[in-house]
C-alpha cells in the first residue's frame, strides 16, 4: 500500500536531512578553508615544486565537474588504494578539496590585491615576511575577500545536494524519498528548495554583515 498523504513526521525527516547538510557544509567549509588558506600561504613563500604543485592540483580540482570527483573518490580511490570509504567520508574529502581550490584562487587574489608599497615599506620598518603577512596582508586581505567567499560558500551549499546521488541521506535524498513515496514532485521539490534557499540568503546576509563591518574598520578615517 502506499501512502500518498504528507505526515507530521515528514517535517522531522526534512529537518534531519537539513541537519546533514548543514552539517557536512559547515565541515567542508572549515577544512577547505584552513586548506585553501595554508597553500595560498605556501605560494605567498614561494616554495619551490610545491607551489608549482599546489597550483596545478587546484587548478584541476576547481576546473573539473564536483560530480566527477565524487565518483573517484566514492568508486576510484577503493578500488586504488584498496581502502573502503564510507559516503560520508567521500563527501567530506570531495568537498572539502573542491572548496579549497576555489579559497586558494581567492585568497592568492586577496593577497595580491595588496600595494607592493605598503609591504615594502613594513620591511624597511624590520617587520618580517611572517609579520607582514599577519600585520599587513591578513587584515586587507580578510576585508577583500569576504565578498568572493561568501558567493563561493552560496554555491558550495547548492553543490552538497551532488552527495545524495553516493548515498548520504541529506536534504535531496529525504526530498527524493518523498517523492517516490507521495508521488507529489511539485510540492516536495518546492519545499526543498525553499529550504536551500532560505540556508542561502542566511548566509549571503551574515557575509555582508561582516563584509560591512571589516570594511568600516580597514577604511580610511584621516590622520
Amino acid at each position: 500500500m502506499r501512502y500518498t498523504s504528507f505526515t507530521s513526521y515528514d517535517f522531522i525527516l526534512l529537518a534531519q536531512g537539513l541537519g546533514v547538510s548543514l552539517a557536512l557544509f559547515l565541515a567542508t567549509t572549515l577544512i577547505g578553508l584552513f586548506v585553501g588558506t595554508m597553500w595560498a600561504i605556501i605560494r605567498f613563500y614561494r616554495v619551490p615544486v610545491l607551489t608549482q604543485f599546489i597550483t596545478f592540483f587546484a587548478e584541476l580540482l576547481k576546473n573539473s565537474p564536483v560530480l566527477v570527483q565524487l565518483f573517484l573518490v566514492f568508486f576510484g580511490l577503493p578500488a586504488l588504494a584498496k581502502i573502503n570509504i564510507t559516503p560520508v567520508e567521500a563527501a567530506v574529502i570531495t568537498l572539502s578539496g573542491n572548496t579549497a581550490a576555489f579559497i586558494y584562487v581567492i585568497a592568492v587574489s586577496a593577497i595580491e590585491s595588496i600595494g607592493r608599497d605598503q609591504i615594502e615599506s613594513a620591511r624597511v620598518f624590520g617587520l618580517s615576511r611572517w609579520q607582514v603577512l599577519r600585520h599587513v596582508i591578513a587584515p586587507q586581505a580578510v576585508a577583500f575577500a569576504i565578498g568572493p567567499l561568501t558567493g563561493l560558500l552560496v554555491n558550495q551549499l547548492q553543490v552538497t545536494s551532488l552527495i545524495s546521488v553516493i548515498g548520504v541521506v541529506d536534504l535531496t535524498k529525504i526530498g527524493n524519498i518523498l517523492n517516490l513515496r507521495t508521488l507529489k514532485p511539485f510540492i516536495v521539490w518546492t519545499v526543498v528548495g525553499g529550504l536551500y534557499y532560505v540556508t542561502a540568503k542566511l548566509i549571503a546576509y551574515g557575509g555582508a554583515r561582516l563584509e560591512q563591518r571589516l570594511r568600516a574598520h580597514t577604511a580610511w578615517k584621516g590622520l
